[in-house]
């Protein structure tokens, strides 16, 4: 008896991990898809900037500085996000 005592005790505890690893691996799953949504959305951003300023810069030689550093703030917003989201990536 104590050896199927000790066969259930590790079968229960096998069990138990399994059901934690499906769980982090769901957990996982889901981080991943929202980070590619987020990815995609940031992707769609830039392309819509950069093709604003295709836009400008083809319809208006003479940009302003406020335009310009307004542009370059809007960039730098997206490309720390994009930042953001590959270092979540990595970890």
């Amino acid at each position: 008896m104590d050896a199927m005592h000790l066969v259930n005790s590790r079968l229960d505890a096998l069990l138990k991990k399994y059901t934690a690893l499906q769980a982090e691996n769901n957990r996982l799953r889901a981080t991943i898809d929202g980070q590619n949504k987020a990815i995609q959305r940031l992707n769609k951003k830039v392309q819509s900037l950069d093709n604003g300023m295709v836009s400008v810069h083809l319809g208006n030689t003479n940009i302003n500085e406020e335009d310009k550093e307004h542009m370059r703030r809007q960039l730098d917003v997206v490309i720390n996000e994009i930042d953001q989201i590959l270092h979540t990536l990595n970890d």
